[in-house]
């Protein structure tokens, strides 16, 4: 048989597809060349195989295919170029392709250098001269893909075995929580559920709540103040407790409330607590509301801040000496804008948080329009509650200096105020300063201990008269018309 006519004489591919109506016809005599491209280009690969079922020619449809397993097949049996689990496979392709003239679509797997299996679909077909031609198509994309599949299906199980035992956890919580707790739809202020603690404290079931409005739970007077309340919560995130009265029971009690997210609406966690110590609780807020108020008047600089020195407060005096009109002008802004020199703020940052306060701290304030005011700050670090900050009490030095009668304009003439003025006064002005203090303490003990007597002094010195006097104008010391030399 010759080999153009190898083709012609292929049975017919019923099983695996829809076959040519009448192939002669349309084929006619295909050239042995043309039948190996389009098998080659059908198949990913092509094998033809022996009567015994050994690799005698080799096609692929793809170069990366060459270089996985299938480079050194020719000559060798089929069944040693799979895995052994396949084996069984091979063998009942073969018996099958002996006795049909083709067989059904098996997966098997060839190993891989690359130590992962290369998985292969193949059908048999028998040719006209005992010999079988063998089609496999590439299953390793398709194996990729289902082996993505299974990696994102494993995630997924382990996500949503998060959120059953955080949902769990969060159940259990709700149920047993001491304190009556309402979950409360946002827009329309309905309770979506609550737990036993709320129903013993509204004096009503659980099953019940759900469904109704919030406000009808409580007396029709505390409307306003709960209305308040939520519409403060949704807009910053956060609100004051308020008081307010049960309806069923004619209890008091105090509401809170916080806003969160989910399933794309905004729902508040509305938290209920007994007032019992009502009156208490009205006297605390009345004593933080008075001293809100000192510390607003107080004639001494006040400031707030978060831990990184951004301000979250100021009251009217800081104001005034940062020559500011409004508080939201330094709200957000960093402490060091108005407040120290170039490192005075860090300094006192880093001591604050390893000393959680500090007192009669020495730098200057800074004004917005150029001013500088010499001040002491005095600070205090506080880590605890929900929002820990820092406080800072900035008192200007000037007032206390004047009253001690020192000119600030003038450098000071004591050891005592030269150490005041560390921070203030540059290094090169404190030396010249500390001289000047040393010759005028020296000169008045010499005169001291000389009885006045200005040529003893100057040779007790080791200064010429002329350089004594000098000195005695410079520092006003003595009686400076009488020059004599006692």
């Amino acid at each position: 048989m010759s080999e153009s006519l190898a083709f012609k004489n292929l049975p017919s591919l019923v099983e695996v597809l829809n076959p040519f109506k009448t192939p002669r016809k349309s084929l006619g005599d295909l050239d042995a060349d043309v039948a190996a491209m389009a098998i080659g280009m059908a198949a990913d690969v092509a094998m033809i195989l022996d009567r015994d079922g050994v690799i005698r020619d080799i096609a692929f449809s793809s170069g990366d295919l060459a270089g996985e397993v299938f480079d050194v097949c020719i000559g060798r049996p089929w069944i040693e170029t799979v895995t052994v689990e396949s084996r069984d496979k091979i063998t009942e392709l073969l018996t099958e392709v002996s006795t049909s003239a083709s067989t059904r679509w098996r997966q098997v797997n060839h190993p891989s250098p690359a130590g992962v299996d290369l998985p292969v679909r193949y059908a048999a077909l028998k040719m006209g001269d005992d010999r079988i031609l063998v089609l496999g198509r590439d299953l390793s994309a398709m194996a990729e893909l289902q082996q993505r599949l299974i990696e994102a299906q494993t995630a997924m199980e382990r996500e949503y075995s998060k959120l059953r035992h955080a949902e769990t956890r969060y159940r259990l919580l709700f149920q047993v929580a001491s304190e009556a707790v309402l979950i409360v739809h946002a827009p329309s202020r309905r309770i979506a559920e609550a737990n036993p603690a709320a129903a013993r404290l509204l004096n009503m079931d659980a099953k019940t709540l759900t469904g109704r409005s919030l406000f009808e739970v409580f007396a029709p007077e505390c409307r306003d103040e709960l209305s308040t309340l939520l519409a403060a919560v949704r807009a910053t995130g956060r609100g004051d407790e308020v008081p307010a009265r049960i309806a069923a029971a004619d209890g008091k009690v105090f509401v809170g409330a916080s806003l969160f997210r989910q399933d794309n609406d905004g729902h508040f966690l509305v938290r209920i607590s007994q007032a019992e110590g009502l009156g208490a609780k009205e006297h605390d807020n009345s004593a933080r509301a008075s001293l809100l108020r000192v510390l607003e008047q107080i004639p001494d600089g006040f400031v707030v801040t978060d831990m990184d020195l951004r301000i979250l407060a100021v009251n009217s005096a800081f104001l005034e000496l940062a020559q500011l009109a409004t508080e939201e002008q330094s709200l957000g802004e960093p402490l060091s804008r108005w407040v120290g020199r170039a490192v005075d703020v860090n300094v006192l940052a880093a001591n604050l948080r390893k000393q959680r306060s500090m007192r009669q701290f020495s730098t200057v304030v800074n004004g917005e329009y150029g001013s500088q005011e010499n001040v002491e700050v005095s600070a205090v670090a506080v880590s605890g509650g929900d929002t820990p900050c820092m406080g800072f009490a900035i008192r200007p030095v000037r007032r206390r200096l004047e009253g001690l009668g020192i000119d600030t304009q003038d450098l000071p003439r004591s050891g005592s105020q030269l150490t005041e003025l560390v921070g203030r006064v540059s290094l090169k002005d404190l030396v010249r300063e500390t001289t000047d203090v040393i010759e005028r303490l020296c000169i008045e003990t010499a005169l001291k201990l000389t009885g006045d007597n200005r040529a003893s002094a100057a040779e007790m010195l080791g200064l010429s008269r002329q350089s004594l006097y000098s000195k005695l104008h410079r520092y006003g010391l003595g009686d400076l018309d009488s020059l004599d030399d006692r």
